[in-house]
């Protein structure tokens, strides 16, 4: 119990933050922006990694949704959370890019996903494979679903709101892309 309050604890410091830091962004503080940066960067290039084909466009698709977002400033309005505003426009943006219906390269997805540290056994390295590899061959819509909610750490909702869809597509999306996960990785995996 003392664990999920905490957990709740730090959600709601990360929301006062969130609006704290967009509130000084309004303002006109670049030093607001630069942390909204640096705070959520590697979340959004693992998001745009796993759904795009090589580093470069990942970088260059962060990078417009990061000055499209700048532009906003003194006019935004945050009305959800700030991570899924953003993880939502980068994956709209990588959708755009025209990317979307080719299939997913091997290294990009190993790319995309954390590296295996020196203490990972050789077996959850071989695991980590599968898993990229079954992944690469899930459609686009449900890869994306998974890849906001379990990535981009997004509850079904807040994909809902961002993308305009509802909720019960998005967690279709989920549930049929984990079951097909599932099924190519014969139940060695748990989501």
């Amino acid at each position: 119990m003392t664990g999920k309050i905490a957990q709740a604890c730090r959600g709601r410091l990360r929301v006062f933050e969130d609006r704290l830091l967009v509130r000084r962004f309004n303002a006109g503080d670049t030093q607001a922006l630069r942390r909204i940066y640096e705070k959520y960067r590697s979340d959004l290039f693992r998001v745009a990694g796993a759904l795009l084909h090589d580093s470069a466009t990942v970088e260059d698709v962060v990078h417009d949704v990061f000055v499209a977002f700048a532009s906003q400033a003194g006019r935004f309005e945050l009305k959800g959370s700030l991570k899924g505003y953003l993880a939502i426009c980068v994956a709209n943006r990588a959708r755009n890019v025209g990317r979307r219906d080719r299939p997913v390269s091997q290294e990009r997805l190993r790319q995309a996903g954390p590296q295996p540290d020196s203490s990972e056994t050789a077996a959850d390295s071989e695991l980590h494979e599968k898993v990229r590899a079954a992944l690469a061959g899930l459609d686009p819509e449900q890869r994306r679903a998974i890849i906001l909610h379990v990535l981009g750490s997004l509850r079904f909702r807040e994909i809902a709101r961002q993308t305009g869809e509802s909720v019960n597509t998005v967690k279709s999306r989920y549930r049929y892309g984990i079951a097909r996960l599932r099924s190519q990785l014969n139940g060695q995996v748990e989501p």
